[in-house]
């Protein structure tokens, strides 16, 4: 049932925003050198690595490290890319690793390939048998403010809560969080 929702509301939503989408990428290619979009190796279901998109809102010399690991990230913020951020707009072309099925609309947000401590503490949890998500309990309750322990908690707290009903409020909180 989560998977056909997953498939069927990210068809909807890509068709809804195409044109904006578009417009984003073009963006990013005039304000910035390098590819409008971004591809990040993520730690997956089971701990498969795969490859999420994302619109580049970094330039193309920044380091692979979680946001909330570098030192003065704005200098490695291209023209757009923190209005990118704010608005969680750099994170539409994962609608595409939603159709894949490579993630989920909900679930944990998968790891960098290079975050060894939060993806040894989802393990240990079981967290890894789930889908990773666009959005997830973890981040309606703080996102990157987080300590790794806390949004594992979290992560662990949505495997056990995991419903329909529990996706759609994560999904409201995410719009209302956004807007």
């Amino acid at each position: 049932m989560k998977r056909l929702f997953d498939f069927f509301f990210a068809i909807v939503i890509l068709l809804l925003l195409c044109v904006p989408m578009v417009f984003i990428a073009c963006l990013v290619c005039l304000t910035s050198k390098g590819p409008a979009l971004y591809w990040s190796n993520r730690i997956g279901k089971d701990g498969v690595i795969f490859s999420m998109p994302k619109f580049r809102s970094m330039r193309v010399e920044s380091p692979e490290l979680a946001t909330d690991l570098m030192v003065n990230l704005e200098k490695f913020l291209t023209p757009i890319g923190s209005i990118l951020r704010r608005s969680s707009c750099d994170e539409l072309p994962q609608l595409f690793s939603i159709i894949k099925g490579d993630m989920s609309f909900v679930g944990p947000r998968p790891a960098l390939f290079n975050q060894h401590e939060l993806i040894a503490l989802r393990q240990e949890d079981n967290v890894d048998k789930l889908m990773p998500g666009l959005t997830g309990w973890a981040q309606i309750n703080g996102r990157d403010s987080l300590l790794l322990h806390e949004k594992v908690a979290f992560d662990v707290e949505y495997c056990q809560r995991q419903s329909m009903a529990f996706d759609l409020q994560i999904l409201w909180l995410t719009l209302l969080n956004i807007f």
